[in-house]
């Protein structure tokens, strides 16, 4: 199955996000130039100054560990001293961290089938429904499985915001069994011929057990009825909540075997940094953000242009 990877306008996309992203990263760039432009921060001081500012940026503990950590070394071994030269360095250390994951997603599998987790209120519906408008733009026919049958009006709430991109939707009755919404989707989508099956999966259940055995029933029907798949488990996370967020991630993502990361909401108040701390902890690349309730609010992460964001002075361009 082939798609036009640029169908979708990345760079003026993220042109947008320099001022959305000003609003949730601590100006890192702009703190750091000041003081080291005026002379205040020198030696052990300055690595000080940047664990804090790490830390506050929600990048969390061990990661600003490492990244000052990886400075200091660097400044050694190359005889850094101008501010210009620390930021640079600091740069390179940042994309160190992001590099060598694999953030591309997989259209691979006829249908493919793309899993999509998540606790409620982190804006899964939201972004399964950014999901199929992305994957219609790109001429891939789509059809959404609505296995989250547990909770009230989920079922009407996904099909209310799927009905414009244009794809299908497979339902049953509130309290069916979610894996057989899924058996269906499947039947469906090969008698239809369509591309692409994203199923949305429930974010809670009256138990955690229940809920974890719903999941894994739901990958477990997947792979039986199509092999290879799914070619996607994407866990979506809510950057507003943060650090609470990931250990119910964690559980998630080792029930459905997660592939990658959404991370959404960071046009709220989340800090700028949080992206590395998921990865860190999770293991898990971030392949897609969000930035906004409208459709077109998701995009692929882009490593190099989310670190010169964080560095960048607080004087931003205006969104165009």
């Amino acid at each position: 199955m082939e798609a036009d990877p640029q169908s979708q306008p990345k760079r003026r996309w993220w042109r947008r996000i320099p001022v959305r992203l000003d609003r949730v990263s601590s100006h890192m760039g702009h703190t750091l130039r000041t003081r080291l432009g005026r002379g205040q921060l020198a030696g052990e001081e300055l690595y000080e100054e940047l664990f804090e500012l790490l830390v506050s940026s929600d990048c969390g503990v061990p990661m600003a560990e490492d990244l000052v950590h990886g400075l200091r070394e660097r400044a050694g071994r190359e005889r850094l001293r101008s501010p210009e030269q620390l930021l640079a360095a600091l740069r390179q250390e940042m994309l160190e961290q992001l590099d060598g994951r694999n953030r591309e997603l997989s259209l691979s599998g006829s249908p493919c089938v793309w899993l999509v987790a998540g606790v409620n209120g982190s804006g899964k519906t939201t972004t399964i429904a950014k999901l199929a408008a992305r994957l219609q733009r790109q001429g891939l026919t789509c059809l959404v499985a609505a296995s989250d049958t547990f909770r009230a009006a989920a079922i009407d709430q996904l099909r209310k915001m799927v009905a414009p991109t244009g794809a299908e939707l497979v339902a049953h009755q509130p309290g069916a069994d979610p894996a057989a919404v899924v058996f269906d989707a499947i039947a469906a989508a090969r008698a239809r011929g369509r591309d692409v099956i994203l199923v949305d999966t429930a974010g809670r259940l009256h138990t955690k057990d229940n809920l974890m055995q719903e999941l894994g029933k739901i990958r477990r029907v997947v792979e039986g009825q199509l092999a290879g798949q799914p070619a996607e488990a994407l866990l979506v996370l809510d950057a507003y909540v943060g650090a609470n967020a990931i250990a119910q991630a964690r559980v998630f993502g080792e029930v459905v075997g997660a592939t990658g990361l959404v991370v959404t909401k960071l046009d709220g108040s989340a800090r700028g940094g949080y992206l590395f701390q998921v990865e860190r902890e999770l293991g898990l690349p971030v392949k897609l953000i969000g930035l906004g309730e409208h459709v077109d609010d998701l995009a692929d992460f882009d490593a190099r242009d989310y670190v010169d964001r964080l560095l960048a002075d607080d004087e931003v361009e205006s969104p165009g």
